[in-house]
């Protein structure tokens, strides 16, 4: 069987120029403009336009305090390391990677499998927790950009696995380490465990989402493991559009905190990113210090060895032809289409 695998990834500009950031942005709100009504298409992209336009300067000012995004490089360095993963377990599929607002674009990655004449191709989301604008939203326009195509190839997806459970210990294993290394005991008076999530529109739960529920679960087990008396959880919302998002929003999650520090584990981002090195280490260090919080951020472990294996745990049952639900993997839910699976779904 000749298989290809896609790891699926949002992308952000590598260099802070306006040529690279503002059709990084209209690509994003475009693809969101369900958020808003439009009569038309020509109004949604106008208006994405106009979205991208006001943005993007500020984006531009981040870009360049953080050097560019890092996203681009730790992602292909991920590809890299499931390549080699994959060939240790005696597999030799070809490694994509797409990207949602960046090159290599989806539709662009589709049409190179596509050309490839590949019998299976596994696609696999970078994104842990299983949200309707990233891991939904990646796969569902994969499969498009496939039949867009006329690729006559069996496709099979991986959406949401936060719970595996190499995954988790690997998430804890790197906030004890960058704890110990701080000489920070998370069970002494006067620290607390801040969780940074990644928001989303309050409208995308209405509709059936449990990102939420996931957010939720995750940092209450993180939580048990670590061993803090209390935790607060807040959202990076990216409140562009007159919209509800996520509550709390990180900033008043953090003002709710009576403390003298705060330990901020980013637990949606598995790359170093602006909503990590510009929002997290910038702006809210800004605003913990001036609360007069001591401010400590626990790095994305994004060149973790394990990481791959975990990849390769969610892949390994597509290429070697036995049952998902072995490594716990059954009918997504989020995604009720055939052939996605994930490690949320409850067992019936």
């Amino acid at each position: 069987m000749d298989a290809g695998v896609v790891l699926l990834n949002f992308g952000e500009p590598a260099e802070p120029t306006r040529e690279a950031v503002e059709p990084f942005l209209e690509r994003i709100f475009l693809d969101n403009a369900n958020l808003e009504r439009f009569d038309s298409e020509a109004a949604a992209r106008d208006r994405a336009s106009e979205l991208a336009s006001r943005r993007a300067s500020g984006l531009i000012e981040e870009y360049e305090t953080i050097g560019g995004s890092p996203l681009d490089a730790q992602a292909r360095d991920q590809q890299s390391a499931v390549e080699d993963e994959l060939a240790a377990r005696g597999f030799d599929p070809a490694v994509f990677l797409a990207m949602q607002y960046t090159d290599p674009l989806i539709d662009d990655v589709a049409a190179e499998v596509a050309a490839q004449d590949l019998d299976r191709v596994i696609v696999v989301p970078v994104y842990p927790l299983s949200g309707p604008s990233t891991n939904i939203a990646a796969v569902g326009d994969f499969e498009s950009a496939l039949a867009d195509h006329d690729a006559d190839v069996e496709f099979r997806a991986v959406t949401g696995w936060h719970r595996h459970a190499t995954y988790t210990r690997l998430r804890v294993e790197n906030v004890q380490s960058f704890l110990q290394a701080q000489g920070v005991d998370l069970a002494a008076p006067g620290t607390e465990l801040l969780f940074s999530a990644h928001g989303t529109p309050t409208s995308y739960l209405e509709a059936g989402s449990r990102y939420d529920q996931y957010v939720t679960e995750y940092a209450d087990t993180m939580a048990a493991l670590l061993g803090p008396e209390s935790y607060t959880l807040g959202f990076q919302n990216h409140a562009n559009r007159d919209i509800p998002w996520t509550e709390p929003d990180i900033e008043d999650a953090l003002e709710s905190i009576e403390a003298d520090r705060v330990v901020v584990e980013p637990m949606s981002f598995l790359h170093e990113q602006s909503e990590t090195l510009h929002e997290l280490d910038v702006e809210l260090r800004e605003a913990a210090e001036t609360q007069g919080l001591e401010f400590y951020r626990v790095p994305v472990p994004h060149d973790d060895p394990r990481l791959a294996t975990v990849l390769g745990d969610l892949i390994e049952p597509f290429l070697a032809d036995f049952d998902p639900a072995y490594h716990q993997l059954r009918q997504c839910q989020c995604r009720d289409e055939p052939g996605t699976f994930c490690l949320n779904a409850p067992v019936e």
